[in-house]
């Protein structure tokens, strides 16, 4: 019995989660949350492939509400897996520093001149440079007063209690998202019971780690229309970069929702974009396996 019970924490139950891995996340970096929290905590950290054990993601309970935030590392971790990756960044601007930018004749932004001097004063911008081998620099520059929403909004204790850090990180994803097609939303703050399609945390039992979970960006109201639109064409986009058709799309929407791709609820698009991923990853997978049995043919001649 003993041997039985090291097997199951040790296989992995969601993801590459282990079941003892599940038992330490509700116990430590996910404390606090709900089991319907915790689910779909999870979920996220599977889909987005981010380990929330090297720091790249974590959540925080705060009155009874859980948000969930992707660290420095999680942005950077994505951004390494990139071709050409060649460094973000990223740096606050002060009042006292020494600091000059200006539009290229292509209408980007350049980083002239940055030196800081000592006390610093208050942060009133913040920049962000992405590198890429074969890329021009992507800069994202922001002022403070652009942000400042933010302190008000679904995450104001975040930016409250830590501003220069979330500013930077704003700021960094923004540029992440331009140089390297990084998507990296975080979600609004969740309640007890967020989602009714999200299975609550069973320990020992098999978690269901589909996105049903709208992510939109931080403080942001979203327009059903608009947001649908958009949703739609970031897919038609992903179907040409991906070499995939309208019938590998019809395919994916019959096998995981067995509705009309009219009928998808922005929640059920989310999840289309993720499984469009997957099944890119997969036919990918393939490919190298093929790849590699092909070059492994030989001839032999056999002399009787």
């Amino acid at each position: 019995m003993a041997n039985q019970v090291a097997v199951s924490n040790t296989q992995a139950v969601v993801g590459s989660f282990t079941q003892s891995e599940l038992d330490t996340l509700k116990g430590t970096i996910a404390a606090g949350t709900s089991n319907e929290q915790f689910a779909l905590f999870v979920q996220t950290c599977v889909n987005s492939e981010l380990n929330p054990f090297l720091n790249h993601i974590f959540c925080i309970v705060y009155g009874g509400k859980m948000s969930i935030q992707i660290s420095v590392e999680g942005v950077l971790h994505l951004a390494r897996q990139k071709n050409g990756y060649k460094g973000i960044d990223v740096q606050t601007v002060h009042e006292n520093d020494e600091f000059d930018a200006e539009r290229s004749t292509e209408g980007e932004w350049v980083i002239k001149n940055h030196k800081v001097k000592f006390p610093r004063g208050q942060v009133v911008g913040c920049y962000a440079v992405a590198q890429r081998e074969g890329f021009k620099d992507v800069v994202v520059l922001m002022e403070t007063n652009e942000v400042d929403h933010m302190k008000t909004g679904n995450n104001k204790h975040m930016w409250n209690n830590w501003y220069n850090d979330m500013f930077k990180k704003h700021v960094m994803k923004r540029a992440a998202k331009l140089q390297y097609g990084i998507e990296i939303n975080e979600d609004e703050s969740v309640g007890s019971n967020p989602v009714n399609q999200v299975d609550s945390y069973q320990p020992g039992a098999r978690v269901d780690i589909t996105p049903t979970q709208l992510q939109v960006e931080e403080g942001t109201a979203v327009n059903q229309e608009e947001e649908l639109q958009k949703r739609w064409a970031s897919i038609n986009e992903k179907l040409q970069g991906y070499n995939m058709t309208k019938d590998d799309l019809k395919a994916i929407i019959k096998e995981k929702f067995n509705v009309k791709p009219n009928d998808l609820s922005l929640q059920q698009i989310a999840a289309l974009s993720k499984f469009i991923d997957l099944e890119h990853a997969n036919r990918q997978k393939e490919e190298a396996i093929e790849v590699e049995q092909s070059g492994t043919d030989f001839d032999m001649d056999i002399d009787e």
